[in-house]
């Protein structure tokens, strides 16, 4: 079976279009804002089931390959190490820590690293840790600006 990922926008609709026989769904994604995010979805048309990942993100997240590091600041004297930025918005980042890590949901973290832009902008992000899976870090920025514009520019796709 097929897997898409769909962008929901603010009104809850989302487009799919079937892999199979390329016929447009238009779907309310309400039903699934507070429930699994992967529905199978079956086109009326064809018939061919696809599972949709359903992404409700309020900001556009860019997929990255940074080089950075992180370090815990409360609680105080926790982890440190390299980090590789994979994805970042304007309120959120997720990096890949070093196997070894000791991590935590809820732990508030510095995270140091530099845009892969011209000016190659030097960012220090402090955020919350969000979730955990195994090397796999995801976290809420915390401290944000209104727009912060040198990672606005940045996200612009």
């Amino acid at each position: 079976m097929k897997k898409l990922t769909a962008y929901v926008r603010p009104d809850n609709t989302v487009t799919i279009i079937c892999p199979s026989c390329e016929f447009v769904i238009q779907l309310s994604a309400a039903q699934y804002r507070k429930q699994a995010h992967d529905p199978e979805i079956e086109c009326p048309l064809c018939r061919e089931r696809t599972i949709v990942s359903l992404d409700f993100r309020s900001y556009y997240r860019k997929e990255t390959d940074l080089p950075g590091t992180y370090k815990v600041v409360d609680p105080p004297g926790g982890d440190s190490g390299v980090a590789e930025i994979k994805n970042i918005s304007q309120t959120g980042i997720g990096f890949i820590a070093p196997k070894w890590h000791d991590l935590q949901k809820d732990q508030i973290l510095e995270l140091n690293f530099h845009l892969d832009n011209k000016m190659n902008t030097h960012l220090i992000k402090r955020a919350r840790i969000c979730s955990v899976e195994e090397e796999y870090i995801g976290c809420a920025m915390i401290h944000l600006k209104e727009f912060e514009t040198e990672l606005g520019f940045y996200l612009l796709p």
